[in-house]
């Protein structure tokens, strides 16, 4: 099993000193969220990521929109984050209302306080190859997948799913050129028919579609590490990619709660902090 909280434990240490380093430099890590709307799945991980901020001694700010917001009202409040000297990262929690458009607001963020680093500006960066904020879960996924040791360099990784938060950066980021990836990389979707005719040959299984269950143990070879990154939700009930049954089929897999969550939210922390450092660097 390859449970997700070791692994953003170990991220956590490694940000406290440079957390207390900054501070005693005068330069305090600043988070700004922003919340839009009434869902309480939201509120609670806006929430919890607060609480997180305040233990490792973040300044930064909230900002929480009502339903009736209108795409004006959000962006204004992204132009203030953006202007806010105090604040080196922001996160806008996703989902937003229906009513909105997320990407135009994405769109709208500092590239560089781009704390999901899921900015288009961000993207390119890691297709080139180029420094910047990864993209939480994808660098989570490396990072687990670092941390115990799997094996990388060279192999082949399938990723079923495509989506621009998971599936195609993931894809990017492993096939780089990087001590922890550098991975022949293929991508599978639900369009095509035999998909799990890739999966199976593969050491390493990354599925990322977002449909409950979709991955079955007959579609993975034995011995194979499985990582679940792709989840639904029904209200509040958390339906994964990966059938519970491939844990009897899989040499290393990610519990169904548990697994990649803890690491996206410690690689959120990893970029404010990083944009903390940047701005200290050119003060």
């Amino acid at each position: 099993m390859m449970p997700g909280k070791p692994v953003a434990d170990a991220v956590f240490a490694d940000l406290e000193p440079r957390v207390a380093a900054l501070r005693a430099a005068g330069h305090n890590p600043g988070l700004g969220t922003l919340l839009v709307g009434s869902d309480p799945s939201s509120a609670g991980y806006i929430r919890m990521k607060q609480e997180r901020a305040a233990g490792l001694g973040f300044g930064g700010r909230h900002v929480h929109l009502g339903d009736d917001a209108t795409q004006a009202d959000l962006l204004a409040v992204i132009r203030d984050f953006n202007a806010d000297s105090e604040i080196d990262a922001v996160l806008i929690q996703h989902p937003i209302p229906a009513s909105l458009d997320y990407e135009a607001a994405l769109a709208e963020l500092d590239p560089d306080k781009d704390a999901d680093g899921a900015h288009p500006m961000n993207m390119g960066r890691l297709a080139l190859g180029m420094p910047g904020p990864l993209p939480c879960t994808p660098a989570g996924i490396e990072r687990l997948l670092a941390f115990y040791e799997i094996p990388v360099a060279g192999r082949e990784i399938v990723v079923l799913g495509r989506g621009f938060t998971l599936g195609r950066p993931l894809s990017m980021l492993m096939s780089l050129k990087r001590p922890t990836a550098n991975a022949a990389v293929t991508i599978v979707h639900t369009g095509v028919p035999d998909w799990d005719r890739y999966t199976r040959r593969a050491p390493i299984v990354v599925a990322a579609a977002g449909v409950p269950g979709i991955l079955q143990p007959e579609h993975i070879s034995p011995g194979a590490v499985v990582v679940g990154g792709g989840v639904r939700y029904e209200g509040r009930k958390l339906l994964p990619d990966v059938d519970v049954r491939c844990e009897e089929v899989a040499g290393w897999i990610t519990p169904r709660v548990g697994g990649v969550g803890p690491t996206t939210i410690a690689m959120l922390f990893q970029n404010t902090v990083e944009a903390a450092e940047r701005r200290a660097a050119t003060a």
